[in-house]
């Protein structure tokens, strides 16, 4: 008669376990994959950008421009950084 040990029945449990939160996960990823296809299909943006608040890209070159200012000026005045 076989033995199945406490330790062999905790691991087949676990691997069951992972084998269906990745089966699920897979399953998610796949239907997202395929959303956001159905929406480039359709020609719609993720999210509309609020015309007010300015792209993130274009608020970094405003605070690197705003940072050459500076030093510029610096130098105009004659101060070492």
């Amino acid at each position: 008669m076989a033995f199945i040990t406490p330790d062999l029945t905790t691991a087949a449990i676990a691997l069951s376990g992972l084998t269906i939160v990745s089966l699920v996960a897979l399953r998610g990823w796949r239907d997202w994959i395929q959303l956001k296809r159905e929406e480039l299909a359709a020609g719609h943006a993720p999210l509309a950008q609020d015309p007010a608040v300015p792209h993130a890209g274009s608020r970094i070159e405003i605070a690197d421009l705003k940072e050459r200012l500076r030093k510029l000026e610096a130098i105009a005045a004659g101060v070492d950084l």
